[in-house]
């Protein structure tokens, strides 16, 4: 069953498509949209009380986006991600977050970086147990994905930002923090404090290289799970 998620007025449409949108996409995130579930515009429409036209457009945006797929005749269905695809998205992010770190490091605001303290805090108190439940890994991956998007946006490069939104797709992210044992999350956790650190030294390069090594860390988990028998050494050298 979905969770439940809040009611949206339809009296804006833009700000109603807007909501509606984000809503899919923490469903997707959570685990609530599973790949290839078909996503229904009438009742989706009842369940947040909106008119069916905010729900078609954020199902438009979201399929250009590249987080759903048109189906002919049945509708949006949430796209299916493949291994080649992840190794695609990690090439590109191992590229363009770091420097997005980089950037971040010189342009951060005091807001901003109390936003980033927030999300950690609660991602290292969720990943202290050493059996962390598949509730507190979803919402981990939601609070992650939340850090890495601040800190792009806080480069203050839209270009940047646009390129790493279409291809940074949270259904890789949530699959990896399935496979995280207590040790990796923890390193995860100190490679985010780490950042953090580097921003408030003033240091961009420092911020660059962990951003950088945080990446290969989730990559090579990625990698050492999904080909086992070809990688057998990938988890342990992370």
């Amino acid at each position: 069953m979905l969770k439940a998620a809040p009611k949206v007025s339809s009296s804006i449409p833009r700000t109603a498509t807007a909501q509606v949108h984000h809503a899919i996409k923490q469903r997707i995130l959570s685990g609530d949209y599973q790949p290839d579930e078909y996503i229904r515009e009438s009742s989706l429409a009842r369940e947040l009380e909106v008119s069916r036209t905010p729900v078609r457009e954020a199902l438009r945006e979201l399929v250009s986006e590249g987080w759903l797929e048109a189906i002919p005749h049945q509708g949006a269905r949430v796209v299916a991600w493949t291994e080649r695809d992840a190794r695609e998205v990690f090439q590109l992010r191992l590229v363009l977050e770091p420097m997005a770190a980089n950037l971040a490091c010189q342009k951060l605001t005091a807001a901003c970086r109390e936003r980033l303290e927030a999300l950690a805090i609660r991602m290292e108190a969720l990943s202290e147990p050493d059996s962390v439940s598949p509730e507190a890994r979803n919402e981990i991956a939601i609070l992650n994905h939340d850090f890495h998007r601040e800190l792009i946006l806080a480069s203050d490069n839209q270009r940047l930002f646009n390129v790493l939104e279409m291809v940074v797709r949270t259904s890789i992210i949530r699959r990896n923090f399935d496979q995280y044992d207590h040790k990796a999350l923890q390193r995860s956790m100190r490679h985010h404090r780490e950042i953090l650190q580097a921003i408030d030294a003033g240091s961009p390069t420092w911020a660059e290289s962990v951003m950088y090594s945080h990446l290969l860390a989730a990559r090579d988990l990625h990698e050492a799970v999904s080909e086992p028998m070809i990688r057998p050494s990938m988890h342990q050298a992370t």
